[in-house]
């Protein structure tokens, strides 16, 4: 006859007491999520490894330290069973059953009353995968199927939508810079939960044809001297969804606060009494150029950068940058929205210091496949803009870190 399937079930385990025998790497691995589930636990263990000791250290476990004995799982409502003696576990595992303790035991799981699954949590939902099949029992397995659907749930792509729980809001999401796979796994989940998306030029725009036909896709793209969506405009959009009961994202490109305008997206929200959520996205101007092979900061080449916007010229009386004080710094420069104003801004470094010959590099359409990376000087920084037709987006790199890595990287 077929043996029984295990019956799946969550233990509430908040002050009841957990024995958990042996202080080895098995403990190591399970003590965290008993401690998480606020259980009142026991180790009886002659030694443990120093992280299991540093439990013991914090107060969040008891620690004895000896070997088990007649009579340690009487009070128990829960038993983890992982010494390395055979016959302690043979005895420990006959006291639970004696006392109708659970116990899970790491050395025969056929000889225990419960198996421990293989667990991962998502938002709130904990995910647990148990093998059926005592025969064909692969924690390898198991424990895959469970991170395939853990990581579904993070990214989004294993869409579960919320019902219930679901509260209409706006989520100002950063897309990272280009490259679909950097957004940041948050982002994407609440990007394939969304029911309207506004979405810049900018941001990750592969993800778009991922969301399902149901979402509506507002494009809210500022494409520089072309036709454009005015913020106040943005602003109303997100305010007139969201009071509609939907789910919004605002996706946009980079980080939302880098030379971004999530703050006054978020003022607009907060005085329309909307509740908004933000994600932080990986900026474009530190992953452009680590994309390609320039470092930011390098030992003993630059122990700082410094991030500016150059959509104002340096002349321009708009401009809040202090251009004299930046280049009398010897660490890097990193320009964004530049590309246009570079032949001035190259042109009041050195007028303050910086030398012609300082090396410069233009990053065009960054970590997507148009990728392309210009260098130059910052003598010949403007005609090779005009000569190499570089077009934003680009990212900028002034200093010495430029002929760090290997151009291969690219």
């Amino acid at each position: 006859m077929a043996e029984h399937p295990a019956y799946p079930v969550g233990l509430r385990l908040t002050g009841r007491r957990v024995v958990v025998l042996g202080g080895g790497q098995v403990a190591q691995r399970r003590l965290p999520a008993l401690i998480a589930a606020g259980a009142d636990i026991l180790l009886v263990s002659p030694e443990a490894t120093p992280s299991v000791e540093a439990m013991a250290d914090a107060g969040e476990i008891t620690w004895e330290r000896r070997r088990y004995a007649e009579g340690d799982l009487a009070d128990a409502w829960y038993a983890l069973i992982a010494t390395s003696d055979p016959e302690a576990n043979r005895a420990a595992s006959a006291e639970a059953e004696r006392h109708r303790v659970w116990c899970v035991r790491s050395d025969d799981a056929d000889a225990a009353t419960a198996w421990t699954p293989a667990t991962g949590t998502s938002e709130g939902v904990t995910v647990a995968v148990l093998t059926t099949d005592a025969r064909g029992r692969d924690p390898r397995h198991t424990a895959a199927v469970r991170d395939a659907v853990v990581e579904g749930l993070r990214d989004g792509t294993l869409v579960a939508p919320h019902h219930r729980t679901r509260t209409p809001g706006v989520a100002l999401v950063g897309g990272g810079p280009g490259d679909p796979d950097l957004i940041t796994v948050r982002g994407r989940r609440l990007l394939a939960e969304a029911d309207v998306v506004i979405a810049d030029r900018l941001g990750p725009r592969d993800l778009l044809a991922e969301l399902p036909p149901h979402v509506e896709v507002i494009d809210a793209a500022k494409i520089p001297y072309g036709r454009f969506m005015a913020q106040e405009a943005i602003n109303n959009a997100l305010i007139e969804h969201a009071k509609q009961g939907k789910s919004v994202v605002r996706l946009k490109g980079g980080d939302p606060y880098v030379f971004g305008r999530g703050m006054e997206e978020l003022q607009a929200l907060a005085e329309a009494g909307i509740p908004c959520t933000v994600v932080p996205g990986i900026s474009s101007s530190i992953s452009v150029p680590g994309a390609a092979g320039i470092p930011v900061t390098h030992r003993g080449v630059a122990h700082e950068f410094t991030v500016v916007s150059g959509h104002v010229a340096p002349d321009d009386e708009r401009s809040l940058v202090d251009w004299p004080s930046l280049a009398k710094l010897t660490g890097t420069l990193v320009i964004l929205m530049g590309v246009d104003k570079i032949g001035k801004i190259a042109e009041t470094l050195v007028a303050h210091g910086k030398s012609p010959d300082t090396p410069v590099a233009l990053v065009q359409e960054g970590t997507t496949a148009a990728q392309r990376r210009v260098d130059a000087t910052l003598a010949t920084v403007a005609e090779t803009v005009r000569t190499h037709e570089v077009r934003p987006p680009a990212v900028i790199v002034i200093g010495e870190v430029v002929g760090v890595g290997p151009r291969g990287l690219e």
